[in-house]
């Protein structure tokens, strides 16, 4: 079989050692983690290349060997991969679509459940002793999520898992979508605009591309509501990382959810981590044992129709 695979950095999906990459080709050679000045020479030989939210720039595709037939991006987005490059070389891209909606749609949701009951400041005062909750009337925000607005912008996989689990919280729902469609039922596709202007929590669930980046700025930030909320399980370059924090620390909106930041892993000198109105956490909503189990099953799909001559997830 002409499958011979190399996975240049399986420890970032397998950090706890439960995922099996061994059986996703007849011959696999598995490195945890591969420096940029050693993916040249650990390509060389093999026909498939196997990368999760790796940085492959154009300038090193260009200098892959002619062995290297197609790179597998163990993941959804493929943003951290030079397509122009891919194409110039005849190197076939392909993806893993879809393994993590759920998942990765019930990070959203808990990041709203919490935000709507304080829990993050709830936790922060039990840290310090402070007991008030307890033996006083409840000193914290505590609301409903039915009857309170989701804006979701995109519409893809994981934003449609998204809706499902709001609507059956009884949520009412805007979208703004790149592709014009007719309304659904408890769905309203609608303009950006409406949807930063009218939105109670704000679900970001598209692609980051150049389009896309810095979508939720200065000027975005200042039309959503003073009481909403910002929820990103996405990209983080989606978000102004500054502007958010402009906008947080001036009560612009009241709080957001982020489970992936603008440069990863966070620096550690960011106010992210200790702001009450902010829950954080490290890209982690593909991460459930499930997720990753299935995501190395479904790169061993695509790998198999590769060597058969009928490539499946092709995103070149």
């Amino acid at each position: 079989m002409n499958d011979k695979t190399v996975v240049l950095n399986a420890g970032l999906v397998n950090y706890d050692g439960n995922v099996d990459y061994s059986q996703i080709a007849s011959d696999v050679v598995i490195y945890n983690e591969t420096p940029e000045d050693k993916i040249l020479e650990r390509v060389d030989g093999f026909t498939v290349v196997v990368t999760k939210e790796m940085k492959v720039s154009g300038d090193l595709i260009r200098k892959f060997p002619d062995s290297v037939k197609m790179i597998c991006e163990a993941g959804t987005g493929y943003n951290n991969i030079d397509l122009d490059a891919v194409r110039e070389k005849g190197i076939q891209l392909c993806n893993i679509p879809a393994y993590s909606s759920e998942r990765v749609a019930h990070t959203a949701i808990l990041f709203m459940m919490n935000l709507a009951s304080s829990m993050q400041k709830q936790i922060r005062m039990l840290s310090q002793g402070n007991r008030d909750n307890f033996h006083k009337h409840l000193m914290v925000d505590h609301v409903e999520l039915n009857g309170k607005t989701l804006g979701v912008i995109g519409f893809g996989n994981i934003a449609k898992e998204v809706i499902k689990v709001a609507t059956a919280l009884g949520m009412k729902i805007l979208v703004s979508s790149r592709t014009p469609r007719e309304d659904l039922e408890n769905i309203h596709f609608t303009t950006m605009e409406e949807v930063l202007n009218q939105s109670d929590f704000i679900s970001l669930n598209c692609p980051l591309n150049e389009s896309t980046r810095h979508m939720i700025n200065k000027e975005t930030l200042a039309m959503m509501k003073p009481t909403a909320f910002l929820i990103n399980t996405a990209r983080g370059a989606l978000i102004d990382e500054k502007a958010l924090i402009d906008a947080l620390q001036n009560h612009v909106i009241a709080g957001a959810g982020l489970d992936v930041q603008e440069v990863e892993p966070l620096d550690d000198a960011s106010p992210l981590y200790t702001m009450d109105n902010v829950i954080i956490t490290p890209h982690m909503g593909w991460r459930g044992l499930e997720t990753r189990q299935r995501l190395v099953a479904l790169i061993e799909e695509n790998i198999k129709a590769f060597s058969i001559g009928q490539p499946i997830n092709r995103v070149d």
